[in-house]
């Protein structure tokens, strides 16, 4: 790999599995030590045991401020830095009608997919200004943008997303802090049976036909927009929700 992330400390949230967990692997590669946080704390450990010893893994609720305070403690613990965040966490409702949805459900997808955020930024924010900027990416979803029939409070919360993303990058670009969202496309991740309700091949490949390229995303094309807008490469791009999604939202 070409060590685009060397020397760099990144957090990535809800980092054992599915996306997190392919952006977790590819920044390792490309040189940077990554905090691997996740509400299972095992498959945590077991990612950073199988990456190697640039890896950590810490056990964390990313809605419980105290939590989210010991996960940026544990980043600056480690490796006596912060330079990226990733808020990669998320939780949605299964398909269903709109009115079907239970509050618990409701609340439990805004804490996870907003709140979190909101969390995060406050307890990361001053480590990365006193570093002089940083990187901050927040998964959405191209639910936030084409909506999908079925999963409206789930859709609302990725738009909020957007939206929150827009608003900081424009209020932290004077602290050279760059804000931008992926916009992944449904993938083969433990979210895809409650975002098609059943899991049958019909309904599989209902979605696969709403896709123009064919195929659901892979973690690896998560991480590799995600290893992008990391990078210096990327370093006069902010505000951005980046389209992740074999021509979905066209």
């Amino acid at each position: 790999m070409s060590g685009r992330l060397e020397g760099k400390t990144a957090i990535i949230t809800g980092g054992a599995a599915g996306f997190g967990e392919g952006i977790a692997q590819k920044y390792a590669q490309e040189g940077a030590a990554v905090i691997i946080a996740d509400l299972d704390g095992v498959a945590a450990r077991n990612l950073a045991d199988a990456i190697g010893d640039t890896a950590y893994a810490i056990e964390t609720d990313v809605t419980v401020r105290s939590d989210v305070k010991a996960m940026v403690a544990y980043a600056i613990e480690k490796t006596g830095r912060l330079d990226v965040v990733v808020n990669n966490a998320g939780y949605t409702h299964r398909n269903c009608p709109l009115a079907q949805v239970d509050e618990n459900n409701f609340d439990r997808i805004l804490e996870v997919n907003a709140k979190a955020i909101y969390l995060t930024t406050l307890e990361a924010l001053p480590e990365l200004e006193r570093q002089g900027g940083g990187v901050i990416i927040n998964t959405a979803s191209t639910a936030g943008i084409r909506p999908r029939p079925g999963l409206t409070w789930y859709n609302a919360s990725k738009g909020w997303v957007i939206t929150a993303t827009k608003s900081m990058a424009v209020e932290l670009a004077p602290q050279n802090i760059r804000v931008n969202a992926l916009c992944p496309v449904a993938g083969e991740t433990g979210m895809l049976e409650l975002f098609m309700g059943e899991d049958t091949p019909e309904k599989r490949q209902q979605f696969r036909d709403s896709i123009p390229l064919g195929r659901f995303s892979k973690p690896e094309d998560i991480a590799n927009a995600a290893l992008w807008l990391a990078s210096d490469e990327a370093q006069f791009i902010t505000g951005v929700a980046l389209e992740v999604d074999g021509g979905r939202t066209i």
